[in-house]
């Protein structure tokens, strides 16, 4: 088991409805030592490549893709799941559907922070049905930019996500793949990796 299904078995809590909660220490209250760990995780997978931007969506993925962004010493943006008044000129849009949330987002990233000479880690927290990361690498593409990578803290390996992003040929590195969780007896099954 390595440190992050670790932190999921001792603090995690299944739910109902296939249901992870990790609130305690990755999306709520927020472990930022653990995140550092992380940061490092990735880096070692993503070595070689020529990343020089993070991008991630609003909001829990947020906090992990700047301590990940620390650890590359890139910027880190991150789409914005409505427009506000202090998001100005051209934007990128993509339509996202939310498993968690249950409904539909637009996210916008200006132009101004994403473009055709960026190297691109995509990171988020969760991974399901993966719609989150198409709109991401949506917005990547619109910009001329390059994905180099998908950095997921936990992918639920029994959703389809997983196997979308990968049959579209992307290097996706999650850090923790649960195959099933019971909600009775709290049991949760990772892959091996």
């Amino acid at each position: 088991m390595n440190f992050l299904e670790e932190r999921i078995v001792k603090d995690g809590i299944v739910k109902e409805g296939n249901v992870l909660k990790v609130d305690s220490f990755l999306n709520h209250q927020m472990d930022v030592e653990l995140f550092r760990e992380m940061g490092e995780e990735f880096k070692r997978r993503f070595a070689g490549k020529e990343i020089n931007k993070i991008l991630t969506i609003e909001a829990s993925g947020i906090g992990i893709a700047c301590v990940v962004a620390l650890v590359f010493n890139v910027p880190v943006v991150f789409a914005k799941k409505s427009k506000s008044i202090n998001v100005d000129g051209d934007m990128y849009v993509a339509d996202v559907e939310s498993f968690t949330h249950k409904c539909k987002n637009q996210v916008i990233v200006s132009k101004k922070y994403l473009g055709k000479d960026d190297h691109v880690l995509i990171i988020d927290d969760f991974l399901a049905n993966g719609c989150a990361l198409q709109g991401l690498i949506s917005i990547v593409n619109q910009a001329g930019g390059t994905v180099e990578g998908i950095g997921i803290a936990i992918e639920k390996g029994f959703q389809v996500g997983g196997q979308v992003i990968r049959n579209l040929g992307y290097q996706l590195e999650s850090l923790a793949i649960v195959d099933s969780m019971d909600a009775s007896t709290g049991e949760i099954v990772f892959r091996k990796q």
